[in-house]
């Protein structure tokens, strides 16, 4: 989907300063609206109706993720290959974790899970072409299509998209 049509989507609900951050479908606006399930329910009609994308809207506040930032939970790693930093997003209102998994294969190294930002973090050796790393699986097979998981790198640009 053009980031032209989803940005389209956003202005036409009446969301204010509507940005788009590369191609990676995450969009950036302003709203007044706090209740977070209900913006995303929203959101996600009119993504259906209007350009057929159907489930997984996740909205998360500018001061979430900037905390988020600034626990530096990846401390002294660079995105790369060897070390691909990611971020999964939970749906809010989906069920915080019990506990997390065991370190579920070589692949990925778990860091945690941030309450604040019911986000899941993890390191993942990207290197291996061709396979998906068992956390990856356990986080589909447990939250199926309440989650979206970003890299590190889309995340700090999301925030730098909002702060300007």
């Amino acid at each position: 989907m053009t980031n032209d049509k989803l940005r389209g989507v956003f202005e036409a609900l009446g969301f204010g300063q509507v940005a788009s951050v590369l191609a990676s479908g995450n969009i950036v606006f302003r709203s007044a609206e706090a209740d977070v399930p209900a913006l995303e329910r929203r959101i996600q009609r009119a993504l259906a109706s209007e350009l057929g994308i159907a489930g997984g809207t996740i909205v998360r506040e500018h001061s979430e993720l900037r905390a988020l930032l600034d626990a530096d939970p990846f401390p002294g790693l660079t995105h790369g290959r060897g070390t691909y930093l990611t971020v999964t997003f939970l749906k809010d209102g989906a069920r915080a974790p019990g506990r997390l998994p065991e370190q579920p294969d070589p692949l990925t190294r778990i860091v945690g899970y941030d309450p604040a930002a019911r986000v899941f973090l993890a390191i993942i050796d990207n290197s291996v072409l061709g396979r998906t790393p068992d956390f990856m699986a356990w986080l589909d097979k447990t939250y199926g299509k309440d989650i979206t998981t970003r890299t590190w790198l889309t995340v700090q640009r999301i925030v730098k998209k909002l702060e300007t």
